[in-house]
């Protein structure tokens, strides 16, 4: 037993790194508007993406984030950029959820349902309740992890923000803090 407890807490808090390959996965269970589908890194190939775990559905402060990605989805897509949630519920719980509440009606962006908790094991976000932590992980188009962060159950994300960070990863250069689109730049890194 106190092996299997120190092997949990060794993956448990592994953590992937900014500038390496990112975790790789496969053939993963997910909800998408209505339908069950599968999803790995590999369908995400010459795109950026922006991989969010949060911890539980039916929950407060999730609803409020999965529609704000929601709502800026379109504009993700146009900087070449897939978003993809996941929690550990399964894709069942996902459905009832996101069709029963109203804010989450119309987002049509897919979300895993990680029930083994590989995958939040695989960013380091998996808690010891078996939930996933509030991460944010964006993804170059080679699948190079360039940005991460996690942050306490209690307090939502800024969706905006995320979409400024992908905005100044694509430019290649240095951006000062506060950098906009259309800002200059501190030049190559």
């Amino acid at each position: 037993m106190h092996d299997e407890v120190d092997h949990l807490y060794d993956t448990m808090y592994a953590t992937p790194q900014v500038g390496q390959v990112a975790p790789i996965f496969e053939d993963l269970q997910a909800y998408q508007k209505g339908d069950y589908k599968r999803v790995s890194l590999g369908d995400f190939k010459d795109k950026w993406l922006v991989l969010f775990f949060y911890p539980r559905d039916f929950t407060f402060i999730c609803p409020t984030e999965i529609q704000e990605f929601g709502k800026h989805y379109e504009d993700f897509k146009k900087l070449n950029c897939e978003v993809l949630g996941a929690s550990t519920d399964s894709e069942y719980v996902h459905k009832a959820w996101y069709e029963t509440d109203d804010r989450l009606k119309d987002v049509a962006y897919p979300v895993v349902a990680d029930t083994t908790q590989e995958l939040a094991d695989m960013y380091g976000v998996l808690d010891i309740d078996g939930s996933a932590q509030r991460g944010t992980f964006i993804i170059d188009p080679e699948g190079v992890l360039r940005f991460m962060l996690v942050s306490g159950d209690s307090v939502g994300r800024n969706i905006p923000e995320t979409l400024r960070v992908v905005e100044a990863l694509q430019t290649g250069e240095r951006c000062p803090a506060g950098w906009e689109k259309g800002k200059a730049t501190l030049g190559k890194a």
